[in-house]
C-alpha cells in the first residue's frame, strides 16, 4: 500500500488496504492533512478490493464526529459492492476513480 497526498483535501491509496500497520499510515496522513480543522476530505482507492474494518470505522469517525464531508472513489467495482452491502455508500459519497 502506498499513499500519494495530491493537496490538503485530496490523497490517493494505491494498493490494497490489509493489515493495521496500513490502517495506522492512513490514519496518520489523514489527520495530519485534517489538523487544521479541514472539514472536506477525497480518498481515491484505485486498486483496493477491500479495507480493513478499522479503516472503515475511522472513516465513519470522521463523517460522523469529526463533520468531514468524506468522499471515497473506488476503482474496483467489488469493493463498491461492499460498501454498498454495508450500507456505507452515501455516508462516504461512494463514486468511481
Amino acid at each position: 500500500m502506498e499513499i500519494k497526498v495530491i493537496n490538503p483535501n485530496e490523497i490517493t491509496i494505491s494498493g490494497n488496504i490489509k493489515t493495521v500497520s496500513d490502517y495506522l499510515e492512513i490514519k496518520g496522513t489523514i489527520s495530519s492533512l485534517l489538523k487544521d480543522g479541514g472539514k472536506e476530505l477525497a480518498v481515491s482507492l484505485p486498486d483496493s478490493v477491500s479495507i480493513t474494518s478499522s479503516v472503515i470505522g475511522y472513516f465513519l469517525k470522521l463523517v460522523y464526529q469529526d463533520g468531514v464531508k468524506l468522499r471515497v472513489l473506488v476503482g474496483d467495482q467489488r469493493l463498491a459492492k461492499l460498501l454498498e452491502d454495508l450500507r456505507l455508500a452515501e455516508a462516504f459519497c461512494v463514486g468511481k476513480v
